[in-house]
């Protein structure tokens, strides 16, 4: 496990001066339309990126798997993914690794149709997912069994797209629940849809993410982009216009009252930490649900 983060300490103690006036073109995947991906979003709307001397072009992915891909076969050499994509793509023998934290903490809903208030009206019906062996997927598995719901069997799982997808089969009818961060929560919230759960805890959410392979043949790039993580993550915190406008860009929202709760809830310093480090805690959560679910966690060390 501690080879899965390992790369951030090798990283951010060096120094980051860019090699070339030459900007050098890398293309980045994310994986959801979601809050967690602002610093990415930051980072190439505010010039960060260039300042490093690095020509970022973004990909959206739509899901944890299709980026992990995308990621292994160096079509996008680093993405924005949550640790479950990259712990579980190691414990399967590939050698992602996180290079920055992102978020640290991570908070989903359980979003009900109106008329599902309780766990036992829940019960027989059907949530939402984009894959199996997503974040979404797994704080779904956290927010059924706290309610003394048996994933799958009490509960089945559709996988239905990212986050606005999700909504929408919530809207339709096609699903009774599905969960969602944030500002999808809140914008179903105002929509009247039920929070039949919320989850909350130390988690590895979505930070950067690559391979020791392209750690090895390009060390310069990454340090250049977890310096601009870090810068994005600085601006964040202290332009709050700014970091509102982004997240009005990629969400394509203009509630005004969502995009400030939204960023009052992610900008705090223990969700969004300065210091980029990878969360153990929320990685040790990761390894206990593959040991309890599958093979692959079976006798790993956190």
């Amino acid at each position: 496990m501690k080879a899965v983060i390992l790369a951030v300490s090798l990283f951010l103690p060096l120094s980051f001066s860019v090699a070339s006036a030459q900007p050098t073109k890398i293309t980045v995947g994310y994986s959801s339309i979601a809050a967690g991906q602002l610093p990415a979003w930051v980072a190439k709307e505010a010039g960060i990126f260039a300042k490093n001397g690095l020509d970022v072009q973004l990909v959206y992915l739509r899901a944890a798997t299709t980026a992990t891909m995308a990621l292994l076969s160096r079509q996008t050499p680093i993405s924005q993914l949550a640790g479950p994509a990259i712990v579980g793509a190691s414990l399967r023998g590939a050698d992602t690794v996180m290079i920055a934290g992102g978020f640290v903490i991570t908070e989903w809903w359980l979003m009900t149709r109106p008329e599902i208030k309780t766990a036992e009206q829940l019960k027989g019906g059907s949530a939402a997912i984009a894959l199996f062996g997503g974040l979404g997927d797994f704080m779904t598995r956290i927010a059924l069994k706290r309610l003394g719901l048996i994933p799958v069997k009490d509960v089945a799982f559709l996988q239905i797209g990212g986050n606005p997808e999700r909504l929408s089969a919530l809207e339709t009818g096609r699903v009774q629940a599905t969960m969602l961060p944030q500002p999808d929560n809140f914008m179903a919230q105002k929509r009247g849809f039920y929070n039949l759960m919320s989850v909350r805890l130390p988690y590895q959410s979505t930070g950067a993410a690559t391979t020791r392979t392209f750690i090895r043949e390009s060390p310069d790039i990454v340090r250049r982009y977890i310096r601009s993580q870090i810068e994005a993550i600085h601006s964040i915190k202290t332009d709050r216009e700014t970091a509102i406008r982004v997240l009005a860009k990629y969400h394509a929202l203009d509630d005004k009252e969502i995009l400030e709760r939204t960023y009052d809830d992610i900008s705090t310093d223990d969700r969004l930490p300065p210091k980029q480090y990878p969360t153990l805690e929320g990685n040790q959560k990761y390894f206990r649900a593959a040991s309890a679910d599958g093979p692959q966690g079976k006798g790993c060390q956190a």
